[in-house]
């Protein structure tokens, strides 16, 4: 599980609901006419603006904001120098026996696709291809997260419209515009809870476990490449450390001075 995304929306509804009880009774704030205007206007919303097949998708694309799966960066790096140190010893042709072994299917296609003499040219669009459709899956999953961030405040302040509304036609009786108020307004507050507290935020997560996946495939991409261009291993290996943060080439840094100590030993 991803941490930062379970620790805060704890943080979120926790205090919410906390304030809320504070204020005194949290049944007040429980309505379900507000809830179906509410939950429904925007579902029916969102069904209207995409096809069946987005919406089978938004489960999946949900999931990616809750489970961890950061790619480690570093030890990929480390795997495209060991295929490059491989090719200039044997050639491109002794990959062959390593991709069977890969289960990373993008890194797997790039490196047979190599092996099997393809045009550097046509290696690239083809795994250019793959990343650009990649990326639109990921950018139809956040739309719709987007577009019920906004679409639910909408149907809230709706809610209260159609609250004031009856409230206003009772007018002859006085001592119920308190309560017809209250009800009137919590359409507005169910709206701002789920775009503020559940659809944007995960939006903004799955935009930033996309750019990390994008960035992944982007530096493999760059790597494979360079390994059938022949160059240097350490030239591919600086080459690719410049697309870390510090953090990972810190690591690298430590890993091969404990390797050195180790080895000296």
């Amino acid at each position: 599980m991803d941490l930062t995304t379970i620790i805060g929306f704890l943080i979120a509804w926790i205090l919410v609901i906390g304030g809320m009880a504070a204020g005194g009774n949290i049944g007040a704030y429980i309505d379900f006419p507000s809830l179906l205007i509410t939950i429904g206007g925007t579902t029916g919303a969102v069904i209207v603006s995409f096809s069946g097949d987005v919406l089978k998708s938004v489960g999946g694309a949900t999931k990616s904001a809750f489970v961890a799966n950061d790619p480690n960066l570093l030890a990929m790096v480390q795997t495209i120098v060991s295929f490059a140190e491989k090719a200039r010893r044997e050639g491109l042709l002794a990959l062959e026996g390593d991709v069977a072994e890969l289960t990373d299917e993008f890194l797997k296609k790039s490196i047979q696709l190599v092996v099997d003499g393809t045009d550097p040219e046509l290696v690239k669009s083809i795994m250019e291809a793959e990343i650009s459709s990649l990326e639109g899956r990921h950018t139809k999953g956040v739309s719709m997260l987007e577009q019920i961030g906004a679409l639910s405040p909408a149907f809230g302040m709706l809610g209260t419209l159609i609250g004031l509304v009856i409230m206003l036609g009772g007018l002859d009786d006085p001592s119920s515009l308190g309560s017809g108020m209250s009800a009137a307004l919590i359409t507005t507050f169910y709206g701002s809870l789920i775009a503020n507290a559940i659809a944007l935020p995960i939006a903004n997560k799955l935009k930033n476990v996309s750019g990390v996946e994008i960035m992944y495939k982007e530096i493999l991409l760059e790597g494979i490449l360079s390994i059938q261009a022949g160059e240097n291993p350490r030239i591919i290996e600086e080459k690719l450390y410049s697309f870390l943060p510090r953090s990972a080439k810190e690591q690298s840094k430590d890993q091969s001075k404990a390797a050195e100590e180790e080895s000296a030993r």
